[in-house]
Order: structure tokens, then sequence, then C-alpha cells
């Protein structure tokens, strides 16, 4: 790869400056120079705040439901998710900077009375629950605050669904049997008092950690669940989406687990805090 033209000008002159160069000592220079723009702040921190995120590459999400003017396939670009799901550990580090996020501090509107219920204290997750396990009894409003915080976001639906697709052995997980019955299993099975530590299983097809088998997790746009078009009107709302009618009109009516996760989606409200729904980032690449 060339160097920029502007480099290119100030390594001539710093060459002509040091006097007489013998061949080696060019290359030794050029060498230099090279990993000075490799290394560049931009770079540092790029790669920093991809640290514990695994790249999922871009692919298309093709929805459980769809309206009649909604497309069959949805594109995403290729993204950034974090392996695992954000930790009481992590979790604890936001509340001490930001005491408005606090368990004694938050707002209701913002979260509601069971905001980190299994906790001891604001700065005390005690024995209840496990540092390495997934935070949870989390609102929507505070996942959000914790993924800016970050300096990342929170998945999409779309983004979601698409990572959350891939078995560990294959991208398209519902051709995998074993992994069907996996999810059939967990979704049958209630979930523990105490919650597990993250990052026991498997890892997915992208690398990805407890997706599935764990907790539920939060995303970006969960109200759009059952909606089309614009989340914030009454205009969108697709009554054949509703009840049973809503597998008419699915992409795979056997799906039994999307459609828990779905309908799941479509029961809460953004100051929710509840037992097994926490959350993970996301970041643009």
């Amino acid at each position: 790869m060339p160097l920029p033209k502007s480099a290119s000008v100030q390594l001539n002159r710093d060459v002509k400056s040091a006097g007489r160069f013998s061949r080696r000592d060019w290359f030794l220079v050029f060498g230099i120079w090279c990993l000075a723009l490799a290394l560049r702040p931009s770079a540092l921190n790029a790669s920093d705040t991809l640290a514990g995120m695994a790249q999922i590459p871009a692919g298309v999400f093709r929805p459980l439901f769809r309206a009649d003017n909604d497309p069959k396939e949805i594109p995403i670009a290729a993204f950034a998710l974090d392996v695992l799901p954000v930790t009481n550990a992590e979790f604890l580090d936001f509340v001490r900077a930001n005491p408005k996020w606090r368990r004694t501090q938050v707002k209701r509107l913002f979260a509601d009375e069971n905001y980190l219920k299994r906790w001891a204290g604001d700065l005390e997750p005690g024995t209840n629950v496990m540092a390495s396990a997934p935070v949870t009894f989390v609102s929507w409003f505070a996942a959000k605050a914790f993924a800016v915080w970050m300096g990342k976001r929170l998945p999409t639906v779309a983004e979601w669904e698409y990572a959350a697709a891939a078995s560990p052995t294959r991208p398209d997980g519902e051709n995998d049997a074993e992994f069907r019955r996996f999810l059939l299993n967990w979704c049958s099975t209630p979930s523990p008092e105490i919650i597990p530590a993250a990052g026991l299983g498997r890892a997915n097809f992208f690398g990805v950690h407890d997706l599935h088998g764990l907790v539920w997790e939060w995303v970006a746009d969960f109200n759009t669940a059952l909606v089309t078009g614009d989340a914030r009107g009454d205009a969108g709302l697709e009554r054949q989406l509703f009840c049973g009618s809503g597998s008419l009109g699915a992409k795979d009516t056997s799906n039994y687990v999307a459609f828990m996760r779905y309908g799941f989606r479509s029961s809460l409200k953004a100051n929710y805090a509840i037992h097994n729904l926490g959350f993970r980032c996301a970041k643009d690449l």
C-alpha cells in the first residue's frame, strides 16, 4: 500500500536532513514510517472498542412475520456483536460511574420497581447473583444507556435474529436438528433461581455465546415485533399478525421458539425489569 502524498514528502525531507543514507538505512526509515501509520490512534481505538466482540458478516434476515407490503428479506450490513451478554460485574461498573442508574436513584419512568431486584444494594450485587452471570432485572432504557456509555448500541431485531439463527456448526441453524432440539428444550425449562455464568456453553457459528439457553435479551426495536412501518404510531399495526392468525403469514410455522421470542417482545414495555431478561451490545463496523 503506497504512502499518502503528504507522508512521502515528509519522508523525503527526513531522509535529506539526515545526510547520506545507505539503502539499508532508507529501508529502515521507510519501515518505521509504515509502522507509525499502521499504529495511528484511530486504528488502535477501533481495535480496542471491538475487544470482546465477534464480527458478524453481512447477510439477509427473513422475518418470521411479514405483511403484504413488507420485503421478504432484510439486508444486514456487517456488524460487531458482544461475544457474551453484559454481566453483573460489567453493569456494576456502569452504575458506579453513572449514579442516576443506581437502584435507589433511577426514575420509575425509566425502570419499574423490579429494577436490579436481586442485587443486595446500589453497589452490592450480593450473593443472590453471580458476578459473571448476565445482568437481569434491567430495563430497556438502562440497557440502552449502558450501550451508549460503552460507545456501542443495542442490536436491532433483525441483527439479533440473524446472529441467533446460527447453530454451533452452521449459519442456518434451522437446518440443524440438534440445535432445534436444544432450543425447544430450553424454552420448555423454567429459568433457574440463580442464573449461571455466561460463556459456559458452545459458541455459535459466528463465535457468539449464549444467544439462547441462558436469558432473553433486549433489542433496540423490541416494540416493532408485531408492527410494520413507524413503530411510534398506530397506523402501521397489522391486525392479522396478532393471536393465532399471525401464523398464517409466518415464514416457518414450525419455528415454535421464534414465535415465543416475538410474542415475548410484543408484551414488553421499555421500563420493564424481568428476572430472565438481559442484553448485549452491538457496534457498526
